[in-house]
């Protein structure tokens, strides 16, 4: 399984988990876990996903949801597992 975690913060607004949610159901995504909250306007969203069946490689998704967060005003990163855990570890 090649998991990949998004992370994605900004303003809330309309529409933000759906743009994300309907990109990666078109790009055959798997969401494995999601969790989300908005604390006074803010929206935080952290998505560990499958990118094992995905039509397109790594690099290309990660620039197309940045472009996807442009687009809706906030900050969208896609970091593969394995480099993610190695900026978190303490």
């Amino acid at each position: 399984m090649k998991k990949t975690i998004i992370t994605v913060l900004g303003k809330d607004k309309v529409g933000i988990i759906a743009k994300v949610c309907v990109y990666l159901s078109n790009n055959n995504i798997n969401i494995l876990d999601i969790a989300q909250t908005i604390v006074d306007g803010y929206f935080n969203m952290m998505m560990v996903v499958d990118c094992s069946a995905a039509s397109k490689d790594h690099d290309m998704i990660a620039d197309e949801l940045n472009d996807i967060g442009k687009e809706l005003g906030v900050q969208i990163k896609a970091q593969q597992e394995e480099i993610f855990n190695m900026m978190h570890r303490i």
